[in-house]
């Protein structure tokens, strides 16, 4: 009885060893993938920071790296547009601070929007879309990326004079900055994906 436990512990242990094993190649292997994916971006190192925790969803699905990509982007540019929301009731602020503030908060709503439209697009998109249908919706998902990065450089044009210096154009540049950053890097992917479907679609006969 003592040796069938001690050989069924062992068959356990092995199994459990092989599985390990078998996920941590899984995720090394997305892992890399990421990494390959990332230098078409214009920022790859933070590209690979925001995504490399998303490994295991993405493994190494085209769709499924830009979707997460666009998912990364909404959250933060989300995240970015409360904060601009909060600048208004900061304690000083210059009338001139205030309207490029406003300004702000409206470029950033609609950069939200877009993005939203971008995710829900892409997301919407079966596998078993192809030709002029999947053109159509890349289509509609890369205007929308390419007009909430529009909507987030609109939002820092406000803030480029002089005059503006301050704790809240810094405080806005920061967190505006790295969301057109992540949102670049988005439509990057975005493109590549689209290029790469076309490329590898059979050639539709007139």
């Amino acid at each position: 009885m003592t040796r069938l436990s001690c050989f069924v512990l062992l068959v356990l242990a092995s199994a459990l060893y092989i599985a390990a094993a078998s996920a941590s190649t899984r995720s090394s292997s997305a892992t890399d993938y990421i990494v390959a994916s990332c230098k078409v971006t214009r920022y790859p190192a933070l590209c690979v920071e925001c995504l490399s925790g998303y490994a295991s969803v993405i493994q190494r699905n085209e769709k499924h790296l830009a979707e997460t990509a666009l998912s990364v982007s909404l959250s933060r540019a989300q995240s970015a547009a409360a904060f601009v929301s909060k600048m208004t009731q900061v304690r000083g602020i210059k009338p001139r601070e205030r309207e490029a503030v406003k300004d702000c908060i409206e470029n950033m709503g609609d950069s939200v929007d877009r993005l939203s439209q971008s995710v829900k697009e892409l997301s919407h998109m079966g596998r078993a879309i192809n030709g002029n249908d999947f053109m159509f919706h890349m289509s509609n998902v890369q205007t929308w990326v390419s007009a909430a990065l529009t909507d987030q450089n609109t939002c820092l044009d406000g803030f480029a004079s002089h005059a503006m210096d301050g704790n809240i154009k810094a405080a806005i540049r920061r967190r505006v900055v790295n969301v057109a950053q992540v949102t670049s890097n988005a439509l990057a992917l975005v493109n590549r994906f689209a290029s790469r479907h076309q490329a590898a679609a059979p050639t539709e006969k007139p």
